[in-house]
């Protein structure tokens, strides 16, 4: 796995979208030498071809992300990548198509746009093609062998089996997965055969308990043979993108590469949150008027709702956004997260969730210093106490300020419960162990790709 933006990528994934993104360049490239021929070179060269060229490439690549074709747990079907394909490169031509229209200058050339886009097409399929048939081929995968059992190594050990795009093959484990305890006689006889015969790339230890059950001995061994040996915590960090704290040591968080706060860090980060936020003020004031009117015409009662929440280092400030449920929403049950179709929610109040408008009002706790732009999601005092009882490590959530947006909430659902808390606080840990200027800006990207699509929110 390759890591960018401190976030761990399959190596295959990459490789797709490096190929895609070559081929966009080549085939407008060939469209290019197709119609113009031998003055092709200089049609390129005048008013920037080539970086035009780069820019559709980059466009192209950024649409294929929006519509999810570069996330595998999203569509697997053959028929709806096909579909999803052709959906973008519709939009690209669209796309394109009016920027040449409104700056003639930007494009190459409606011949060699025309070109260009048809040969693209039949391009992409074929891409997509091969690469579905290379990430099928157990001579591509890596040899896997999982020391340990129960929850977690089944977690593991099905994680590895349903993503092809990780270019993994357990070949098996030790133990029988979710039966029990596992001693160290029933790993350590055969463990160094399993190695020798399976020809194993990668070994990685998932004992739930590694109290005299750990095979030291044989797992040096196969260390010193030059076989990789990791911890299914690490491991499955890099390929969730979270941290499982249901089998967390308190030792793993005090050693661990991360949770580094460096001042000069936390000071551009506060300034770069300011600057966002007073940019994007400044951008949204003229809708402010207009969102208000849409709450007081469909719903009695302020527009702004003021809420306690818990900020860093467990302090608690008001929380300030439009409100979306009625005025006496919690006059009887209390506290409670909105859920599924909540009666609470006003018409418009849903329609500002969608499309997160009801947090812009967040944007002064970002300049007043309660918040920043990214970071945990701010929860009630009640909830915090409640979640901190029951939670493991849930305290450690408020080391850093909270955010409007973050990892949990980009990869993530909506969480209205013990069990969905529990998993957003793994994503959280993740962020504050991996924190740093590249990933704010990589889930900044992906915040618009869920407004835009509408997910995560109720």
């Amino acid at each position: 796995m390759v890591r960018l933006f401190n976030v761990y990528y399959p190596t295959r994934l990459l490789v797709l979208v490096a190929g895609e993104g070559i081929i966009v360049c080549a085939y407008f490239i060939l469209a290019a030498f197709m119609r113009f021929g031998q003055d092709s070179l200089l049609v390129l060269n005048y008013q920037f071809g080539f970086y035009k060229i780069l820019g559709i490439a980059v466009v192209a690549l950024v649409f294929l992300h929006y519509f999810d074709l570069y996330d595998a747990q999203r569509i697997s079907s053959r028929g709806e990548i096909w579909f999803r394909l052709l959906l973008v490169l519709a939009i690209l031509s669209f796309c394109l198509a009016g920027v040449g229209y409104l700056f003639p200058a930007f494009m190459l050339g409606r011949d060699t746009f025309v070109f260009g886009l048809t040969i693209l097409t039949f391009a992409l399929f074929a891409w997509r093609g091969a690469y579905d048939w290379m990430i099928r081929q157990p001579f591509l995968r890596e040899r896997v062998y999982v020391v340990g059992d129960g929850d977690r190594a089944k977690r593991l050990v099905e994680a590895m089996r349903t993503r092809r795009e990780l270019g993994m093959e357990v070949i098996g484990w030790a133990g029988s997965v979710g039966t029990g305890s596992l001693s160290r006689e029933a790993i350590a006889p055969d463990l160094m055969d399993h190695v020798r015969k399976h020809e194993l790339d990668r070994v990685i230890v998932a004992l739930a308990d590694r109290r005299g059950t750990m095979p030291v001995r044989e797992l040096l061994g196969i260390r010193m043979a030059g076989i990789k040996v990791e911890d299914a915590t690490g491991i499955m960090e890099k390929i969730s993108g979270k941290i499982e704290v249901e089998s967390l040591y308190p030792s793993w968080l005090i050693f661990s590469e991360g949770f580094r706060l460096n001042p000069a860090f936390v000071l551009a980060r506060r300034l770069i949150s300011i600057l966002v936020a007073l940019t994007c003020l400044f951008l949204i004031l003229p809708f402010l008027p207009i969102i208000a009117l849409l709450i007081k015409l469909t719903s009695p009662g302020p527009v702004f709702y003021r809420q306690k929440r818990v900020g860093k280092n467990g302090t608690v400030f008001t929380c300030f956004k439009f409100r979306t449920m009625r005025q006496d929403a919690e006059a009887t049950g209390g506290a409670k997260w909105a859920g599924d179709d909540d009666p609470r929610i006003t018409s418009v109040g849903r329609w500002l969730r969608r499309m997160r408008l009801d947090e812009i009002p967040q944007l002064w706790n970002v300049f007043r210093g309660d918040m920043g732009f990214v970071g945990p999601r701010p929860e009630r005092p009640e909830f915090v106490e409640w979640l901190a009882r029951e939670i493991p490590y849930y305290h450690l959530r408020h080391v850093i300020r909270p955010g409007i947006t973050g990892w949990a909430q980009v990869r993530y659902r909506y969480g209205a419960s013990l069990e969905e808390a529990r998993e957003k606080l793994k994503y959280d840990l993740y962020y504050i162990k991996n924190m740093s200027l590249s990933l704010d800006l990589l889930i900044f990207s992906e915040s618009v790709k869920t407004v835009l699509l509408g997910r995560g929110s109720r």
